[in-house]
């Protein structure tokens, strides 16, 4: 008798190295969003026949939220659940996803359920249409208070001519990417809402389509604050500096060094040439009498001196640190209790 070999069954349901999809969404009190969001993502992704992985990172949430994607991950071994010890922000939670997924395309969308799990494949489509690497959401039909739109408006017309990528929704969530792309894309602070230009520095192609804008089914938002708005402004600062000069940080502060020792040299320049002219016309009296040393101008001169030669320092550091960055060891963002799945 032929005896029969048996398997255990974590091997026969192992899962993949690699999916189609990966669907990353960070989630902060939504315990009664997540459910009803899962449901939709899985039908979608079912009915386009991919293969997929859902994850959920859970960013310090103080509710129930942990529970249920705990019970989602126990039924389900495509739902991976990523728990942070504390709330780390959207961004942390997004460079999280990012480093866990394994698919090929990488999608995001908010737990809040207003982002339409529908669309995705419109994303996709849109994606392998012209070869590119990033489609970006675009909720043309907001749902939203008229201040929020308003703002979000100014600030994406802002960063558009701040960054020349013209993008009009940067706040939506729902985004398609090629897994190549992230894998080179390196999130902090509140980066999580300039992608666009983040991809632009590697070269991505970045499109936009209109995609629907839902009411929430529960709760209110927690990510979209109009108190974050002078961190959001300090980060356009950062991101416009990496477009513009992060290979190259001497050209941004030798510039600044260069205009400001020239017009300080030229004011105590100028200065010194009164003085000595003075003296040639009226003589040694004259000399002495024209005073410059008290004078708030020379003063002027010799701050506008240093502080050009602290620029100048500043883009030395800046290209000793540019030239470290790429050996140096990546720091992450967040700090993880554990990972489910």
């Amino acid at each position: 008798m032929v005896e029969t070999q048996t398997y255990p069954e974590v091997e026969l349901n192992a899962a993949p190295e690699h999916y189609d999809v990966s669907a990353v969404i960070p989630v902060y009190n939504e315990e009664h969003n997540l459910e009803p969001l899962y449901q939709e993502l899985k039908s979608v992704l079912v009915e386009q026949g991919l293969s997929y992985e859902i994850i959920f990172v859970d960013d310090g949430s103080t509710d129930g939220s942990f529970q249920v994607l705990r019970g989602l991950n126990e039924g389900d071994p495509r739902v991976k659940v990523i728990q942070f010890r504390r709330n780390f922000g959207q961004t942390a939670a997004f460079s999280a996803g990012f480093n866990f997924a394994r698919g090929e395309i990488i999608v995001t969308l908010d737990a809040d359920g207003q982002n339409d799990p529908a669309d995705i494949p419109r994303l996709l489509a849109k994606l392998n249409e012209g070869d590119y690497d990033f489609v970006n959401g675009w909720r043309v039909d907001r749902k939203e208070s008229l201040l929020r739109r308003a703002v979000s408006k100014s600030a994406n017309l802002i960063i558009s001519r701040s960054s020349r990528i013209t993008i009009h929704d940067r706040g939506c969530s729902l985004k398609a990417f090629r897994r190549d792309l992230v894998e080179n894309m390196r999130l902090y602070g509140q980066l999580h809402r300039f992608l666009p230009e983040i991809a632009s520095v590697v070269g991505a192609r970045v499109a936009e389509i209109p995609v629907k804008d839902r009411a929430r089914r529960s709760g209110v938002s927690k990510y979209g604050s109009l108190s974050r708005t002078p961190r959001v402004i300090l980060d356009l600062v950062t991101v416009v500096f990496l477009l513009s000069y992060f290979t190259s940080p001497m050209q941004f502060f030798g510039s600044i060094a260069l205009v400001s020792t020239a017009v300080g040299g030229l004011t105590g320049g100028w200065l010194a040439a009164t003085k000595i002219y003075y003296g040639l016309v009226g003589g040694w009296e004259a000399f002495h009498a024209y005073q410059i040393g008290n004078r708030p101008l020379l003063l002027f001169a010799v701050l506008l001196v240093l502080v050009g030669v602290q620029f100048f320092m500043m883009g030395l550091l800046g290209e000793m640190i540019m030239r470290t960055y790429y050996e140096a060891q990546n720091k992450p963002t967040y700090f993880i209790r554990r990972v489910l799945g």
